[in-house]
């Protein structure tokens, strides 16, 4: 819901700052509990009955809940926790999950209605604060908003004859024209077109007229967007969000790619057609653009109007100025009051530094060497909370910042987020400039009011030059943010291979420092799945594979409880890490893999001599938990990837065959049996696996897999044949591969010496299909060894490899179409091909008159 203050321009306040009495309790509201409500009228919170709330919040006294689907994870049904805090799912919705701590020392959050679950239940509730109990809807009551007076609070102003444009889908406009005029099926076709107000209800519904329609139509206030209105010369700045232009400029003009040269760059109106269009000269280029494609560039004629227009909340007078100010009034964007205080002389002050700030981001170096000249103690004043070296540092402008630090702007003012120039630098990635600042001393470490350094500002936004920037300058690696993570941290989640091994090269690395959540950046790598972080974490510390967070859980438990298969692969293979590691609930990556219904990685910790009867703080073996897990819907049907797992598969084929459901979790209780696992193990309830099943054909199932040995467990369930099955010699070679038909078994397994599939069929194969005995060497008929890890290569390898190729792409590319190659290089070092130069008059990169033009062959 969103509350909206009925007396102050613009003023919204979340559920949670409205019950905290936040802004002045003497002004009413609007609560608007959906985007298209026009909203329900609240009475002032001045007085109001006021109830406290109790319930899950922090200090509450928890269990499991109806939406519980986490094992074991509290320690066992009834088994209580405390709530830490009340947080939300990134970015998906807030105050959305709970972080539990379990009487068995471990630590998690849970749904506290993320995605409608609701995953705890209160045994001793918690004091979570006040709220206004006549002020909140009643669930389940639709409550069509009944206002006194017209809701011009909800919507901008509407006046006669003001241009209007309804730009949502139909099926909204239905829902919201009920009660506003009502819907016609006609009024689809004007869904787009410009239309003119005809009148204001006495509603605050708005009639429309439509050119060449002799109809007039009744909107919702909220359906309609004002269209601002132009005059032929009006300077407009061109929208820099390509995707919106692209939408925007259908039966507008359309648009082409040489369009993308306009982007963010202002222009002048030379023309206004009838449909309300604009064509406008960018450049020396003039394009028709639609008109929500522009905003009027602060201070010409036509923004004054509307601005007036659009704030008749106050009555105001406007007074002669005098020439000085009337000079500057020209150019600046004023407030409705503007007027009336420029008859003070330190109002005329900060005009100057807003105009500073407009100019500093326009990239006009003249104006702002000539301002700097006159008002040079307003260097570092800031327009809506930015100074000028700060947007010009985001713009990237070099030669603005530089007479912005020979004025004497500081390098270290901060912006309310608590970002300096550097910061700004690096959001707009731009180098080149934050090397300037860097060389005149900006502090490299900064951090935010979020407690991110500029490292961690260029590593989200994948910025690799503003990163090597900053490396280069041996910046601080090791800084951690308000959730703890440092730059790697973030490097890894961004999975940007080029940031990822510029930040792991640096020697003075800490890959030991823990987040807020207890990862350390191999816990990272293994939780996010990526592989290519782990190979080379492991190449550069192999002593931490083996790290544990504060619950017990190290890397390998993490990539199997999430089922990254390459992660486990590479922590086994590669960082020899311990295959039977324990967390504190005595879970090792096998009992994990089994409770996620993991297949491949099951077979490949069983291939690799984890322990098939290890036992959990309940006394549970992996066979116990995937008997349980036969049973519950995580486990209920399988869509992963089989392929690592030819084993499990074949089993689950089997299964299918005798006409049984294809349960992943049962085909891996077969698997661990005909492995060896104990089916007579009892857990700390006195139950064996085999006590767990209900059914009796499972039951037969899985003994005849216990009771099998290893060669026969293939025959045994499917049919009635021999369970006799005699070696094969290991001179015998089959005609082709027995798993593609195509290729010839070109492959020797050791020490079973079986030849029965190709180069490309066996390379995860860990265990001969054949006889079952773990494969120690591959040989081909040449005589070359195989590597156990000769797959493709990876996913994360590719897109490295095509990153690559693209920056190569670009390198070469005109940065003007994107099109062409670059074959004409200008005297300042920066280039075009030949198409876009010819008219080229200034360096599109650095602005410097172009005095000779050369071709490149």
């Amino acid at each position: 819901m969103r509350w909206k203050c009925t007396r102050c321009f613009d003023f919204d306040l979340c559920t949670q700052c409205y019950m905290s009495d936040k802004h002045d309790l003497t002004h009413p509201f609007l609560r608007l509990e959906t985007a298209a409500s026009s909203g329900v009228e609240m009475p002032k919170r001045q007085g109001a009955a006021k109830l406290q709330m109790k319930g899950i919040f922090v200090g509450a006294k928890v269990v499991r809940g109806p939406d519980w689907d986490w094992g074991n994870q509290d320690g066992g049904e009834g088994k209580s926790g405390k709530v830490l805090d009340i947080r939300g799912w990134d970015n998906e919705s807030e105050r959305s999950v709970a972080n539990v701590t379990w009487s068995s020392g471990s630590t998690n959050v849970y749904r506290l209605g993320h995605k409608g679950k609701v995953d705890l239940k209160y045994t001793q509730d918690a004091v979570g604060g006040y709220y206004y109990r006549d002020h909140l809807p009643i669930l389940g009551q639709v409550v069509e908003a009944t206002c006194s007076k017209p809701p011009t609070v909800n919507h901008p102003r509407f006046n006669v004859g003001d241009k209007v444009q309804v730009l949502m889908d139909v099926e909204t406009l239905k829902v919201m024209q009920e009660g506003h005029g009502g819907w016609n099926p006609r009024m689809a076709e004007f869904v787009g077109k410009v239309g003119t107000v005809h009148r204001v209800t006495d509603k605050g519904d708005i009639r429309v007229q439509y050119e060449g329609c002799n109809n007039r139509w009744t909107f919702h206030p909220g359906a309609l967007n004002k269209i601002q209105l132009f005059s032929v010369g009006d300077m407009v700045r061109i929208i820099d969000d390509l995707s919106k232009m692209k939408e925007l400029q259908k039966g507008h003009g359309e648009w082409i790619e040489v369009m993308k040269t306009a982007l963010g760059k202002s222009g002048k109106i030379t023309k206004i057609y009838s449909d309300g269009d604009l064509r406008v000269n960018v450049d020396g280029q003039t394009w028709t653009f639609n008109p929500l494609c522009v905003s009027s560039i602060p201070g010409t004629v036509t923004e004054m109007n509307n601005t007036m227009t659009a704030n008749q909340r106050e009555e105001h007078t406007r007074t002669e100025m005098n020439n000085t100010m009337a000079a500057y009034q020209r150019e600046e964007h004023t407030h409705p009051l503007l007027g009336h205080l420029l008859g003070e002389p330190h109002q005329l002050e900060i005009t100057s530094s807003d105009r500073l700030v407009r100019e500093a981001a326009q990239g006009h170096t003249d104006i702002v060497r000539d301002l700097l000249q006159k008002f040079p103690d307003k260097v570092d004043q800031k327009s809506s909370g930015k100074t000028a070296l700060q947007v010009a540092s985001h713009q990237g402008h070099l030669e603005i910042v530089r007479l912005l630090l020979t004025g004497g702007a500081s390098l270290e003012v901060q912006d309310d987020d608590g970002d300096t120039a550097l910061h700004y630098s690096a959001f707009g990635n731009q180098p080149v400039v934050m090397d300037l600042l860097l060389k005149k001393g900006s502090d490299i470490d900064a951090v935010n009011k979020a407690r991110c350094s500029p490292l961690h500002v260029a590593v989200n936004k994948q910025h690799f030059d503003c990163v090597k920037v900053l490396l280069k300058h041996r910046c601080n690696v090791n800084v951690q943010d308000s959730y703890g993570d440092t730059a790697l941290h973030d490097a890894i989640s961004k999975e940007n291979l080029d940031i990822l091994n510029s930040l792991i090269n640096v020697p003075e690395i800490d890959f030991t420092l823990k987040n807020k959540r207890g990862f350390n950046v191999l816990h990272h790598a293994a939780l996010k799945g990526n592989n290519f972080a782990t190979e080379r974490l492991i190449v550069k510390s192999r002593q931490i594979v083996d790290g544990k967070k504060d619950d017990g859980f190290a890397a390998l438990h993490l990539a199997a409880l999430n089922g990254h298969f390459d992660v486990a692969e590479t922590l086994l293979m590669q960082g020899h890490c311990e295959i039977d590691v324990r967390n504190n609930r005595k879970q090792t990556p096998l009992l994990l893999a089994i409770s996620q219904c993991h297949c491949a990685l099951v077979e490949l910790l069983v291939s690799l001599g984890a322990d098939i009867n290890v036992e959990d703080e309940d006394g549970d073996t992996g066979l116990h938990i995937a008997i349980m897990r036969h049973t519950q819907t995580i486990c209920a049907k399988y869509e992963g990837n089989l392929s690592d797992a030819p084993t499990i598969s074949n089993i689950l084929t089997r299964i299918g065959n005798l006409n049984m459901d294809k349960n992943p979790g049962l085909a891996i209780a077969c698997y661990l049996s005909q492995e060896g696992a104990d089916v007579n193990h009892r857990n700390r309830k006195g139950k064996t696996p085999l006590e767990l099943i209900q059914s009796a054909s499972v039951l037969d199932l899985l003994q005849k897999y216990a009771e099998s040995k290893k060669p026969q467990a293939q025959s045994l369930p499917a049919s009635g044949e021999s369970s006799e099955s005699p070696q094969p010699e290991p001179q015998t070679l089959q005609a082709e591969c027995v798993i593609c038909s195509e290729s010839r078994d070109i492959v020797t397994f050791e020490p079973c010496e079986h030849k029965i599939c190709c180069e490309e069929c066996c390379a995860r194969m860990k265990k001969c299909i054949k006889c079952h005995a773990i494969i120690l060497k591959k040989t081909t008929v040449a005589g070359r060894v195989l590597s156990s890890k000769g797959r493709q290569a990876s996913v994360e390898r590719l897109r490295y490899l095509e990153s690559k190729i693209q920056e190569i792409e670009e390198a070469h590319s005109c940065s003007i179409c994107m099109e062409r190659p670059r074959n004409v290089a200008f005297m300042c070092g920066h280039g075009a091909c030949v198409t876009c130069a010819q008219t080229l008059k200034t360096c599109h990169m650095c602005r410097k008159p172009i005095t000779k033009k050369i071709n490149l062959y």
